[in-house]
């Protein structure tokens, strides 16, 4: 077994325990290797080791990664992660399996253009830090005005014909101590909830949030989706 794939395993393990420890269903956690700035190669021996989802910011990287993987495209599930610009939003949409930060009805418009059935996430910024991205909803459960807005929003992204709404992800502050992120994951998970509650017809399942350093906190707190790249990639290459 090579390094990358016993770094693969022993997250597959903390994913198993984290879930096991809130009673959870490990299946129900689907791990996305953050494959950002490493290159084609290393994918290959990623996907050689058994992880099939992966986690690309750029459309111009993930464009050169997707063309020197092509022949195993069948294998591989690309999931944009990273902020998108509307005017990214055709090429995104060609080449991206499901997309988790649509920020604002005006993206989630221009990617319907193009799109055909694609699965999307709704990127909500609970935690209010400015550097983030997503719909502002930081202190929702006390801001009836913004949640009203966002509300709005979505009603109007579900009727868009050629996406389709699979949930929300969020990102929560950095900080040494991983139970600093749980308030912000816990918000996205009553904001779930209340969701699949007014729009009871759509798929909100997917809970995308938690990272290398808080994902067990973010399973604990109802995670479906974590993304992860130190701790399986190990330092980002600068590029």
């Amino acid at each position: 077994m090579t390094a990358l794939a016993e770094r693969i395993a022993a997250v597959q393990e903390r994913i198993v325990a984290a879930a096991r420890h809130a009673v959870r269903d490990p299946s129900e956690v689907r791990l996305v290797g953050v494959s950002k700035t490493h290159p084609p190669e290393v994918v290959a021996e990623a996907l050689a080791a058994g992880l099939a989802n992966f986690g690309e910011n750029r459309v111009q990287e993930a464009e050169e990664k997707s063309a020197a993987l092509a022949a195993e495209r069948e294998r591989i599930t690309w999931h944009l992660i990273g902020h998108l610009q509307t005017n990214k939003a055709k090429k995104a949409a060609q080449l991206f399996d499901v997309i988790h930060s649509v920020d604002s009805l005006r993206l989630a418009e221009a990617l319907d253009r193009h799109a055909n059935a694609l699965p999307i996430l709704l990127q909500v910024n609970v935690s209010g830090e400015a550097s983030k991205e997503g719909f502002d909803l930081a202190g929702w459960e006390d801001r009836s005005i913004a949640l009203d807005v966002f509300l709005a929003d979505a009603e109007r992204i579900l009727a868009l014909p050629n996406l389709r709404v699979h949930g929300l992800m969020t990102i929560a502050p950095w900080g040494d101590d991983p139970e600093q992120a749980r308030p912000t994951f816990r918000s996205a998970r009553v904001l779930r909830d209340r969701l699949a509650q007014r729009f009871p017809s759509a798929n909100w399942q997917q809970l995308s949030m938690g990272m290398t350093d808080d994902f067990a906190v973010a399973i604990e707190e109802g995670a479906t989706i974590v993304r992860v790249g130190r701790a399986i990639f190990g330092a980002r290459t600068i590029r």
